[in-house]
């Protein structure tokens, strides 16, 4: 049950804490391993699913993935698919731009890269047939722990339940509970380096995309 009190509010930013300062420990040989895992069962889940238009996003800092997730994607994709990622806009909603390449990412707000391409607009995310999400943390009902501004819960909003949504994460960061509230929004799957695609049972569609490694 979603909680309304500042009480969750603070828990949240308790454990955000704790997980960032744990992801700033990791070496940058540990970050490189991580990220590969976590790439190549992405990839594996892209090629299984073919969709004709995807989004995801830059990871910045010690983010899973890797900071060059758009190309490995791009490269996963169909030849004709179009891949969006997130323009932040002033109100901390996200637009949508096509990736292009390297060459067509900028520096923006909040230590994020974004694409040049002219934006689709916030609704463009609900015609992906994948949605790929960052997350601090992410708990066995599908909560997602993000980073404090809102903008993916509004993002989610936005995208039809029979979508598959991913959230990429490091080893620990699948957790039993995160405190919730009533914006909240769940993801179908997680991926992370030991345990690779994790279905969150009851969510929705990423059930049907199963685990692919882990027990």
């Amino acid at each position: 049950m979603p909680e309304f009190s500042d009480e969750a509010h603070d828990a949240k930013q308790k454990m955000r804490v704790a997980l960032l300062a744990a992801r700033r420990s990791l070496s940058a040989p540990e970050r490189a391993v991580a990220a590969a895992a976590v790439q190549a069962e992405l990839v594996t889940l892209v090629r299984r699913l073919r969709p004709a238009r995807m989004s995801a996003y830059v990871p910045v800092a010690s983010e899973p993935g890797g900071d060059d997730l758009p190309e490995v994607l791009r490269a996963a994709l169909p030849p004709d698919a179009e891949l969006l990622l997130p323009v932040l806009c002033d109100d901390l909603d996200l637009d949508w731009a096509p990736y292009t390449g390297r060459e067509s990412l900028r520096a923006a707000g909040r230590g994020m890269r974004e694409p040049t391409a002219p934006a689709r607009g916030r609704a463009a995310v609900a015609a992906a047939g994948l949605v790929v999400v960052p997350a601090v943390a992410v708990d066995r009902r599908g909560i997602r722990l993000g980073r404090g501004g809102g903008s993916y819960d509004r993002a989610l909003a936005r995208v039809p339940a029979t979508v598959p949504t991913v959230a990429l994460l490091h080893d620990g960061e699948l957790v039993e509970a995160v405190p919730a509230q009533a914006h909240d929004r769940p993801v179908h799957c997680v991926i992370t380096p030991a345990d690779g695609l994790v279905a969150v049972p009851g969510v929705g569609p990423g059930a049907s995309a199963g685990r692919t490694r882990g027990s």
